[in-house]
């Protein structure tokens, strides 16, 4: 196990962890959790070595192997999968010994190595590095591409990848959902809930923190305070601890009082002198309880735009995509016909690479359409936040001259005073206060850099929001403060986010962006997950069928041998034969998807009927007995629904 025993770590002349002991038990999956700078990134450090103690006693077990994403840029011509495959360092080392047995003519040596390598799982290492990079988004051709073909981004998940590859008893992994799309999400929480070692995490995702972790660690003040239960859980418990501390700092400040006012009463007296002192003492022996200081959430509200066209846009038969500088074209989206309304908060959903980003930049006019049009409404005004917010940046500038600059260019249409004391002002409601305002904005984290951005579109009053990714480099209490602002909002909203809290809190429809279209998504959350997973098989399955077909064709016989009669009544009484078993084998399953179908449908049924009933005054015992049975009832309809999926999954599976 790890532990933590009366430990002090500083940076520089910060105390940022004093006196804390904690243990972390062997295969516990933990979030740590806390404000930006209060020292998460400096546990890290203790974790994996690059940093020591300043005080107390650290154990970490020698033995463990330890596994984290390298956070440099890789710089390589190795293919994908080689450089994903280098991450079993294990395997690594394994290879150099055989190669060096061979070397040397060693046959014990090389048995000794070969051994070694079936029990390290060499066999299978080729496939799994591919699984692993398929899932976290890339395509199947891009598995032999080199890695310096591709973009920042997609690197870091090739380091994410290489991390999850190499065999660990000990994975820490800070913010490794930056870079992912919901549909990575969603495969990245599946496998590290099937991950076995131990698991430590940063992450400002709520429902990531949710999925994968059991235990909560908080940094708080210097100190460090384990919770056991999930990101949720731990909210749960902590409101109800700092609830108890202020009504025991309540009393005791009742008790200190009463003290003091009998010393200050009787000290002069000389007949209570002796019980006057003997309460100082009590005073001064009392461990004094810390009141609960509220802390300064970071908050924000858009303001009230100036008009609200509507519709705000009308897309007709439009295709989006790309010009290259030779002119040839790359249509991602075709025939796209959508129209936005005032108000709308819509959801923009999708597999990666399928056309989300480009939507959204065709909106915002950083792109043209391919064709079609694109017709706004009067007094249309954008706010765009685009998913690397240095674009619209300019790292040598500060603050304050990315304000004025900002109210320049927008002249006579600036909706906001623009004196330099009213941006200092506006700048300072953002947490700009004091000379951060001067502060290049190249040395600036990236939240607040996020914040920076925020705050330009906050100032142009707009009164249509296209934001995509927002939430990248947002802290939890900063995501909250976006939700607060987006629900308040009186505009329009279009987000692409994969903070499933942010989604679900703010967004009341859905487009699903895919095979080359943009059509409303008719489901939640919960059901597109469900959809990302049916459309990951698919893909697998094309994968499939694609392999299967040049392995076919690299074994068939050469044209000029021709292929062997076969007797076509043989040949139909064998198709007929396999129909029959194949019908023997589905049979029961088809029974079994009819019977769950006729039960949904009953439960249904029944649901709509109770709901119903509840909507009525009732007498108290029947209201209770109405909503046991709708709980009943919706907890049989899920797992149904899922044994449904199964069922389907299992004919799917006989039917190839």
């Amino acid at each position: 196990m790890i532990t933590l025993k009366n430990v002090t770590l500083r940076r520089s002349a910060k105390v940022l962890l004093d006196g804390v002991s904690v243990t972390i038990n062997p295969g516990e999956h933990v979030g740590l959790v806390g404000r930006n700078g209060a020292g998460k990134s400096t546990l890290f450090a203790l974790l994996n070595g690059s940093l020591h103690e300043d005080g107390g006693d650290f154990f970490l077990p020698a033995a463990w192997r330890m596994a984290q994403v390298a956070q440099n840029m890789p710089e390589t011509d190795e293919s994908a999968t080689a450089f994903v495959l280098e991450g079993d360092t294990r395997l690594s080392e394994l290879r150099q010994a055989l190669h060096t047995a061979e070397q040397a003519g060693d046959g014990m040596a090389m048995a000794q190595a070969h051994s070694d390598l079936a029990d390290a799982g060499a066999h299978d290492a080729t496939a799994r590095a591919q699984a692993l990079i398929l899932g976290l988004g890339f395509q199947v051709a891009e598995l032999e591409r080199p890695v310096n073909s591709f973009s920042g981004g997609w690197r870091m998940r090739l380091q994410l990848a290489r991390a999850l590859m190499c065999p660990s008893d000990l994975l820490l992994l800070d913010e490794p959902t930056n870079h992912l799309d919901l549909d990575a999400l969603v495969w990245l929480e599946a496998w590290l809930q099937r991950y076995n070692g131990t698991l430590v995490v940063i992450s400002h995702d709520r429902e990531f923190l949710d999925a994968v972790t059991q235990v909560t660690l908080h940094i708080d003040n210097a100190r460090l305070t384990r919770y056991g239960g999930n990101y949720s859980k731990f909210e749960e418990l902590r409101a109800q601890q700092l609830e108890l501390q202020q009504s025991a700092y309540e009393r005791q400040q009742d008790k200190i009082a009463h003290l003091q006012k009998f010393i200050d009463r009787f000290k002069a007296k000389a007949t209570k002198a002796k019980q006057a002192q003997s309460r100082v003492k009590a005073l001064e022996r009392m461990e004094k309880i810390a009141p609960v200081l509220a802390s300064a959430d970071f908050t924000f509200e858009f303001k009230e735009p100036a008009n609200l066209p509507n519709p705000m846009l009308a897309i007709t038969d439009a295709s989006f995509g790309y010009r290259s500088e030779d002119g040839s074209e790359t249509t991602i989206l075709r025939h796209v016909n959508r129209s936005v309304l005032a108000g709308q908060r819509i959801g923009i959903l999708g597999a990666n690479g399928q056309g989300k980003s480009t939507l959204v930049k065709t909106i915002a006019r950083t792109m043209a359409p391919l064709s079609g049009t694109l017709t706004e409404g009067k007094g249309l005004s954008i706010g765009y936040f685009a998913q690397q917010e240095l674009d619209v940046l300019r790292p040598g500038d500060n603050p304050l001259e990315h304000m004025v600059r900002l109210a320049r260019e927008l002249g006579a249409q600036a909706q906001e005073p623009s004196r330099e004391q009213d941006l200092r002002n506006f700048l300072g409601s953002f947490n700009f206060s004091g000379d951060m305002v001067h502060q290049a904005v190249g040395t600036m984290s990236g939240g607040e850099k996020a914040r920076l951005v925020l705050a330009m579109i906050v100032w142009q009053r707009p009164n249509l929001l296209l934001l995509d990714e927002p939430t990248n480099h947002l802290d939890l209490a900063t995501r909250e403060a976006l939700s607060m602002a987006l629900n308040e909002f009186e505009g329009t909203v279009m987000l692409v986010s994969h903070d499933r809290a942010l989604l679900r809190a703010v967004c009341d429809e859905f487009w699903l962006v895919g095979r080359g279209a943009v059509a409303p998504f008719d489901g939640d959350l919960d059901d597109y997950q469900r959809y990302l997973l049916e459309e990951s098989k698919r893909l697998r399955e094309l994968a499939r069928a694609a392999e299967q077909v040049v392995v076919a064709e690299a074994a068939s016989p050469t044209a000029t041998a021709a292929p062997p009669l076969r007797d076509a009544r043989e040949q139909r009484r064998q198709e007929a034969q396999a129909r029959q078993q194949l019908a023997e084998k589905t049979r029961p399953l088809k029974r079994e998807l009819e019977k769950i179908d006729q039960r949904l449908e009953a439960l249904n049924r029944e649901k709509a009927q109770l709901e119903e009933r509840l909507m009525q005054p009732l007498p108290p015992a029947e209201i209770a007995e109405c909503g046991r049975r709708l709980k009943d009832c919706t907890e049989e309809v899920t797992a149904l629904e899922e044994k449904w999926l199964d069922v389907s999954s299992a004919l799917e599976e006989l039917a190839r």
